[in-house]
């Protein structure tokens, strides 16, 4: 179905193209300034360190429905060799076939587009067959470190894990901002945890896939007002799905990527996060979430670390 008015309306109320210049390929990341990261590193006091990506494996999340987003297929191609000749050093070695996006992972800026365009008004075509991205590439990321601030619709709402097809709404994400006890400001990435990925963990992959809780096509508002650098949370699919309006597919990714210009990541492990956040009665941290910089990915894998 044509995008309705609704999407459009939201989409100029949240529009950065040409914030930071014609020329920009960091969106939203331009708000990760020195200052912010100065901020960031103060909220460090414990030290306590938490890791938040699944393990990359054969048997991860994707079950097939995205076609081409295959789990990692892991080969050996030496073992114990002895390249410099009998009784030296041996060494082994192993090669990965694997979906930029299979696991823990943001999305690019090029990830998605819509009536033609990507972020910042460049034509879709300037994602090639052979190049892939030739413009705001996953590898033209900042260095993402930031203040990360935990969301925990979840726990906010008093439950362990969030119900399929659950939209998270500004009031929600209201909720979790009282119990964090600190409010969003510019350049911070926020976490938001649904909890859903416990259905993975738990070893239902299909139950983890369809249907998902999700972001509501509300809240782009909400993390455009609050200068968010970027969000990611613990879902396959990010946005609510199936969608709030049917046969609108996708609008969040949509909002976030091309009109706003601001990352976003899917299947970060927030549980451990969440317990810790808690057991310290503290929601805000450093958090390191480099992408691995493929020249032209749409995306790309991330191990991100909270720093508390």
């Amino acid at each position: 179905m044509p995008l309705p008015q609704e999407f459009h309306d939201i989409a100029r109320r949240v529009n950065n193209w040409g914030r930071w210049g014609p020329d920009d390929e960091l969106g939203t990341l331009n708000l990760i300034t020195p200052d912010v990261v100065r901020a960031a590193v103060a909220t460090v006091r414990s030290g306590r360190r938490v890791p938040l990506a699944l393990p990359l494996r054969a048997d991860g999340v994707q079950t097939g429905a995205i076609p081409g987003r295959v789990n990692p297929l892991h080969t050996m191609v030496a073992i114990n060799h002895e390249f410099f000749g009998p009784d030296t050093v041996a060494t082994s070695d192993d090669t990965v076939t694997m979906g930029l996006q299979a696991a823990t992972h943001w999305d690019g800026l090029p990830h998605v587009s819509h009536s033609g365009r990507l972020y910042n008004g460049r034509p879709a075509d300037t994602v090639t067959a052979h190049r892939g991205a030739t413009a705001a590439g996953i590898e033209k990321v900042a260095p993402v470190v930031s203040r990360g601030v935990l969301l925990d619709v979840a726990r906010a709402r008093g439950t362990d894990r969030l119900p399929a097809g659950h939209p998270v709404t500004p009031e929600d994400l209201d909720a979790a901002q009282e119990l964090a006890g600190t409010a969003v400001r510019p350049g911070d990435i926020v976490l938001v945890r649904t909890g859903h990925l416990t259905h993975y963990l738990a070893g239902d992959r299909e139950a983890y896939a369809f249907p998902s809780p999700g972001l509501s096509l509300r809240t782009p508002e909400w993390f455009h007002a609050r200068g968010a650098a970027a969000v990611a949370n613990d879902t396959l699919t990010f946005e609510v799905f199936p969608p709030e309006i049917e046969g609108l597919w996708m609008p969040v990714h949509a909002l976030h990527l091309v009109e706003m210009g601001m990352l976003q990541g899917q299947n970060w492990n927030l549980e451990e996060l969440s317990a810790v956040c808690a057991e310290e009665g503290r929601y805000a941290f450093l958090l390191s979430a480099m992408a691995e910089p493929f020249v032209g990915g749409t995306g790309a894998p991330v191990a991100p670390v909270a720093v508390l």
